[in-house]
């Protein structure tokens, strides 16, 4: 998982929306819970936003340079998939790069 420390060179902010009580939102919660420390340790610079709304479907939103930004819906995934569709949106960003 080395994609993980590369995150603040792709990206320039991380977004991750969901609900506090439904259950469309629990595995978002529960990837939050379990991996956002990790990830801020890795990228102490980069924003990592949690957004919380009651009723809001889960999503993830990635912003590149030039004020570029790609959305994930996260509901049906379970963490794994959400930490998968992460580093989806991190190759993203690299590849704009290149």
């Amino acid at each position: 998982m080395a994609w993980r420390n590369q995150l603040s060179r792709n990206l320039k902010e991380l977004r991750i929306l969901f609900c506090q009580t439904s259950p469309a939102s629990a595995p978002a919660r529960l990837f939050v819970e379990k991996n956002y420390k990790d990830l801020k340790t890795l990228n102490p610079k980069l924003p990592i936003l949690i957004r919380e709304c009651r009723g809001i479907e889960p999503q993830m939103w990635a912003r590149y340079d030039m004020g570029v930004e790609k959305g994930i819906r996260l509901e049906g995934l379970s963490e794994p998939q959400i930490l998968k569709a992460l580093e989806d949106l991190a190759k993203a960003g690299a590849s704009t790069k290149a």
